[in-house]
């Protein structure tokens, strides 16, 4: 079987469900999955649709012009279609913290991640070891505030070269600049605490520590030219009280932020994020 994902946004407007999902059963298809979303406040339709159709007797480019001709003019959506079988390229950037790639690396050894890993930069050589014991090639790219634009220019010319569908910032301690962001626009993920942006700098745990925090949290989202304000994809919180030391925020920290990217990266490579106006749709 051939399954393909659809996902569609446009003004709200009477009859999107009907015609979409007769347009799948008179092409020959099989609805799936189907969930769409309204939001009242800006009056725009949001769908998420994965539809199965015979391997033999389906075509990809005739399903999209007559989708468009038929459905998209007609409704001036906004749309995109993914066929399952097209395993995403992920380029991991990284720098000297190593537990969010560990973690990653882990989850893609065991197959839990549909996703090709066909680098993995840093801007330190700190981590080419973990990079050699998961067999995946390290590119040691320095960074300095003279080299950024070079290095930036290396970094795209590796993606360009491996045909790399989005990049994961696993804890990559340098800003990204809008010549990577205008490249790959909501497809570079970021993950940090959520302490931001009450508490910033190079020791947040510290800071917070002695503020007496309840929660400490983490946050992923899609990287925009304003610092950690992009559209964001998943967050989780955990309680903590005076009972415990920085050590422990800190870790407790790490284990969120682990989590919470590996979930941000699940999405995104399963297609159940929408973006619109820095704010995300996530379909279950």
């Amino acid at each position: 079987m051939k399954k393909i994902t659809l996902l569609i946004n446009c003004k709200d407007q009477s009859g999107i469900i009907a015609n979409v999902t007769n347009f799948i059963a008179n092409s020959n298809g099989n609805i799936v999955y189907i969930d769409q979303h309204v939001d009242r406040e800006q009056d725009i339709f949001f769908m998420r649709l994965e539809s199965e159709f015979k391997e033999d007797t389906f075509s990809m480019d005739t399903f999209k012009a007559s989708f468009k001709s038929s459905l998209a003019d007609t409704f001036k959506m906004k749309w995109r279609i993914y066929a399952a079988e097209d395993k995403p390229k992920m380029a991991l950037f990284v720098s000297k913290y190593d537990h969010c790639l560990y973690d990653i690396l882990g989850r893609y050894n065991s197959g839990e991640l549909d996703v090709e890993i066909p680098f993995i930069v840093s801007n330190h050589n700190t981590l080419k070891p973990i990079a050699d014991s998961f067999k995946i090639p390290f590119y040691h790219i320095p960074v300095t505030k003279d080299t950024k634009a070079e290095a930036e220019e290396q970094q795209l010319k590796l993606c360009d070269q491996f045909d790399i569908s989005f990049i994961v910032l696993a804890r990559y301690m340098q800003i990204v600049s809008s010549k990577i962001i205008d490249k790959y626009p909501n497809k570079v993920i970021n993950i940090h605490h959520s302490f931001l942006p009450a508490f910033v700098g190079a020791k947040p745990y510290h800071s917070a520590y002695k503020r007496g925090v309840k929660i400490i949290g983490a946050t992923s989202h899609y990287v925009t030219e304003e610092l950690d304000a992009g559209p964001i994809i998943e967050q989780d919180v955990e309680r903590v009280s005076h009972t415990h030391a920085i050590d422990d925020l800190i870790a407790k920290g790490r284990d969120l932020e682990k989590i919470v990217l590996a979930n941000a990266i699940k999405l995104h490579l399963k297609r159940k994020v929408m973006v619109y106006n820095n704010k995300t749709v996530i379909f279950s």
